[in-house]
C-alpha cells in the first residue's frame, strides 16, 4: 500500500466527519424531527461504512510478497513417449 492510497484514507475519514457534524447541526436547527431522526440515522449508518472503509485503507498493512525462486523445469530427466 503506498502513500497516495493512505492519504485518500485519511481524506475519506476527515469528509466523513465533517459531513457527520453538520448533519448533526442541521439536525439541531431543523423542526422536522419525525423526518430527521430516521433519514438521520441512515445517513450516519452509511457515513459510519465509509468511515470505516476509509479507515481500513488508511491502517492496512501489506507485507511484500516474498521472491521465490523456482527452479526450472527439471530438464535431466529423460522424456518418456
Amino acid at each position: 500500500m503506498n502513500d497516495k492510497s493512505r492519504m485518500q484514507g485519511g481524506l475519506i475519514c476527515i469528509a466523513v466527519l465533517l459531513i457527520g457534524l453538520i448533519l448533526f447541526a442541521g439536525m439541531l436547527k431543523g423542526a422536522y424531527w419525525a423526518l430527521a431522526i430516521p433519514v438521520g440515522i441512515l445517513v450516519l449508518f452509511v457515513l459510519g461504512l465509509a468511515f470505516w472503509v476509509g479507515w481500513t485503507i488508511l491502517t492496512i498493512r501489506v507485507e511484500p510478497e516474498p521472491d521465490v525462486d523456482t527452479p526450472a523445469a527439471d530438464s535431466s530427466k529423460p522424456k518418456s513417449n
